[in-house]
């Protein structure tokens, strides 16, 4: 067996990355040029309504910077458009190219199988319960807080005199 990682943090990368893959492997994405960090962004066009990146950082629940270099490299493996604002030239609008909406139905596929073993994922862990009472947890005090707090009861090392 496979030593874990230790360490929060460690971890949730780890678990994002085995969930990561699974998601890559099992579904047949080869020659798609569709990565799983596209589906916050590919759900949330995909009625048809052109966003820009705000609505679409707000939508997807990321970052705006996220959504920016997400929909960059979505431009170029040519599943999304990307014209300036019918008001502000400098505000970027989004929508699925043809070529997105042509993989909605194999995408959507996709994501219902992904959506049905993360359940079972789920009822066998209570991963779900779990992260939403750590989001909750940080809502209350976000953790650059916690760690201030923390600091403020170690002891700083004192200083070694040279012999």
């Amino acid at each position: 067996m496979t030593d874990l990682p230790t360490g929060l943090g460690t971890q949730l990368r780890h678990l994002i990355e085995l969930l990561d893959d699974g998601v890559s492997a099992a579904n047949d994405y080869p020659g798609m040029n569709y990565r799983p960090r596209y589906t916050p962004i590919v759900r949330a066009l995909a009625d048809g309504q052109a966003l820009t990146i705000g609505q679409l950082a707000d939508a997807a629940g990321i970052t705006q910077p996220a959504a920016t270099q997400t929909v960059a490299v979505m431009v170029k493996d040519d599943l999304v458009d990307v014209t300036a604002g019918p008001l502000d030239a400098r505000q970027r609008v989004v929508s699925l190219s043809a070529r997105g909406r042509a993989l909605l139905p194999q995408l959507q596929r996709a994501w219902q199988a992904t959506e049905r073993a993360a359940a079972g994922l789920d009822a066998e862990s209570g991963l779900s319960t779990a992260v939403a009472a750590a989001l909750g947890a940080l809502g209350r005090e976000p953790f650059a807080e916690r760690i201030a707090d923390a600091l403020k009861t170690i002891t700083p090392h004192s200083k070694r005199k040279k012999s």
